[in-house]
C-alpha cells in the first residue's frame, strides 16, 4: 500500500527542487529561455509566440524531455527512498 503522507512530502520536495533548479538556471543563463522554448516547446519567445516545427526540434525535443525524465525519476525514487 502507498503511504499518501510520504508520497505528498516527497511531490512537495521534488516539486519546489524542480522549480528551484530551473528558476536559477534562467537566471544564470536568460538565453537559456528561448533555446529550450524553441527546442522542447516547439515555439519561438516574443510578443507573439509562433510554433517551430522542424526534423531538429522534434529530435531535440526527444533528448530534452527523455533528460529531464530521467533525472525526474531520479530525483523522486531519490526522495522517496530518503523520507519516512
Amino acid at each position: 500500500m502507498i503511504d499518501i503522507q510520504r508520497l505528498q512530502k516527497v511531490s512537495m520536495i521534488w516539486v519546489s527542487v524542480v522549480y528551484v533548479i530551473c528558476y536559477l538556471a534562467i537566471a544564470l543563463f536568460p538565453d537559456l529561455r528561448s533555446w529550450f522554448a524553441e527546442n522542447a516547446l516547439h515555439m519561438e519567445s516574443g510578443l507573439i509566440s509562433q510554433s517551430v516545427i522542424s526534423a531538429g526540434t522534434f529530435v531535440w525535443g526527444l533528448i530534452i524531455w527523455n533528460i529531464i525524465t530521467l533525472l525526474a525519476l531520479w530525483l523522486f525514487s531519490s526522495l522517496y527512498n530518503k523520507i519516512k
